[in-house]
């Protein structure tokens, strides 16, 4: 389990008037999702063509290699490979297909109201132990189990 946050790239972001946005994210392969969508923020704005050109991502260091002091691999991106070039090559094709429109859905939608990103097992966990719902319900009054 993995707690992220994410900022939207803009420029008022780039002037501390952005808004931070934050999910828990279920850390196996949604984790990389949430680095594919963010790197990829710059290309979906039209600001580049290529996430490799935006100087302000990490992909130039989890793709190419480039050192950060500012980057601390986490264990799912050392999970790519054994070395650091299977690693770099497998991020980099990570990025050769679309996020999937109904995950890029979800994702967005959990980020946006506070909500938790990962499987339906995952999230049943996650409402049993905070005993409070943390996907997007149905309308209507609330269960009796989440009253406090």
């Amino acid at each position: 389990m993995c707690f992220i946050l994410i900022e939207p790239i803009s420029v008022a972001a780039l002037y501390g008037r952005g808004r931070f946005k934050s999910c828990l994210v279920q850390t196996e392969k949604y984790l990389l999702e949430c680095y594919r969508y963010i790197e990829l923020n710059p290309v979906r704005a039209g600001m580049v063509d290529d996430p490799a050109d935006y100087l302000w991502s990490s992909y130039q260091s989890n793709a190419l290699g480039k050192s950060s002091r500012l980057r601390t691999p986490h264990e799912e991106y050392l999970s790519l490979g054994n070395n650091e070039e299977s690693r770099l090559k497998n991020y980099r094709d990570l990025f050769s297909q679309e996020i999937a429109p109904e995950k890029q859905k979800d994702l967005i939608s959990s980020l946006n109201k506070g909500l938790v990103y990962g499987n339906e097992r995952f999230k049943d966990e996650i409402e049993f132990n905070l005993r409070r719902k943390v996907r997007v319900g149905k309308t209507g009054p609330k269960p009796k189990e989440f009253l406090l």
